[in-house]
């Protein structure tokens, strides 16, 4: 009995050391400040998924729809659309920035209020099928942070 006991403890932990690899690394998260009566803004970050995974999806409770966004060039103009997910290929970083890949929070309930956080929860899925949610809290910043003071506090 103990031999059993001992094999499901082992069996566990590995599962859940599966489970923490697949997480994926979030750095220098943020979002745009908004102003009464803006209804959208954008969050920001950078991505590494050490096995690999796929953004498909993002929520807020700070926000009636929350969508990955993309900028792109039609002719001589930029468009903004919704996509359904984003590939993050294995241990390399992905940017989430202004001007190209995003998460739209659209439909604010309030105003997002500089050096306030707003909670953000991406939905990811590996190779395999399984999705996972990963809660980040994103500093809500006027301005995107130069290099110098993106470890600075807001």
């Amino acid at each position: 009995m103990r031999d059993v006991k001992t094999l499901l403890m082992a069996f566990t932990l590995l599962l859940a050391g599966g489970a923490l690899a697949q997480t994926v690394k979030v750095e220098d998260a943020w979002a745009r400040a908004s102003v009464p009566g803006q209804q959208a803004t954008g969050a920001f970050m950078t991505l590494i998924a050490p096995a690999g995974a796929r953004l498909v999806g993002v929520s807020s409770p700070a926000a009636g729809v929350s969508e990955i966004h993309e900028m792109v060039m039609q002719g001589d103009v930029m468009k903004m659309r919704a996509i359904d997910s984003l590939e993050l290929p294995a241990g390399k970083p992905v940017q989430l920035k202004p001007g190209g890949y995003h998460l739209m929070l659209m439909d604010l309930k309030a105003p997002l209020a500089q050096a306030s956080t707003v909670s953000l929860t991406l939905v990811l899925r590996d190779a395999q099928g399984s999705e996972v949610r990963q809660d980040v809290q994103a500093p809500v910043r006027a301005v995107m942070p130069t290099p110098a003071s993106a470890s600075a506090d807001p």
